[in-house]
């Protein structure tokens, strides 16, 4: 039985049904097959695609935190800077994107099968 709660079972992109399995099958840091789901679950067998293409939803999930993360660099750059350039704001965005594009990828499918996966935690 595990004693991880919902919350850090998505941080740990853990199985929705188990919370011990994992969804994806390399480190978040392995740029090959980065977003690349498991098919099921190596613990108790859930299966992470309920129907092809699945996770293409997940791109509106990706796409919000992009928006939030410019919205935050911008206002962040704004509040910090007295008179900013537009290189600044260009600059920002970019490496920010091109660093947290791992997490953004990820998490945007964790939380899409968390919450439209139809997966209900099942402690054994």
């Amino acid at each position: 039985m595990s004693k991880i709660s919902a919350s850090q079972a998505i941080a740990m992109a853990k199985c929705p049904k188990c919370r011990e399995g994992r969804l994806f099958s390399v480190s978040m840091f392995s740029y090959r097959r980065l977003s690349d789901v498991n098919k099921t679950c190596t613990v108790c067998g859930a299966n992470f695609v309920p129907e092809p293409d699945f996770y293409y939803g997940a791109m509106y999930i990706s796409y919000a935190f992009s928006v939030a993360l410019v919205i935050t660099s911008l206002t962040a750059i704004n509040v910090l800077v007295a008179e900013p350039q537009l290189w600044m704001y260009l600059t920002t965005t970019v490496v920010l994107n091109m660093i947290l594009l791992p997490a953004m990828l990820r998490y945007s499918k964790v939380l899409y099968l968390y919450w439209l996966g139809k997966l209900k935690y099942r402690g054994f």
